[in-house]
């Protein structure tokens, strides 16, 4: 399966997204986090550096649910970076 490379807004996306949780980690461990979201710890650094800069939906959500936080919560600060793709 061929990936089509991401565009620098969508790896800015990324690393928007990552910061936005190491935030709302605060001062939790990753160690903690990524075991109640049931992803690995490396999953987590990954994400949270920007290094996966698409992660899954369903591991955002596990991730926000681990965190005490919605889906909406986290994206609120995000709102500027979120594109829409246009209708052909």
């Amino acid at each position: 399966m061929v990936r089509i490379p991401l565009t620098p807004a969508e790896i800015n996306r990324g690393r928007d997204l990552g910061a936005a949780l190491r935030a709302a980690r605060g001062a939790r461990t990753m160690v903690e986090i990524a075991a109640r979201a049931s992803v690995s710890v490396e999953t987590l650094r990954k994400i949270e550096t920007g290094r996966s800069p698409s992660p899954e939906f369903f591991t955002v959500l596990r991730i926000c649910s681990a965190l005490d936080i919605t889906m909406d919560e986290l994206s609120s600060g995000l709102g500027d970076h979120i594109e829409v793709a246009a209708a052909s």
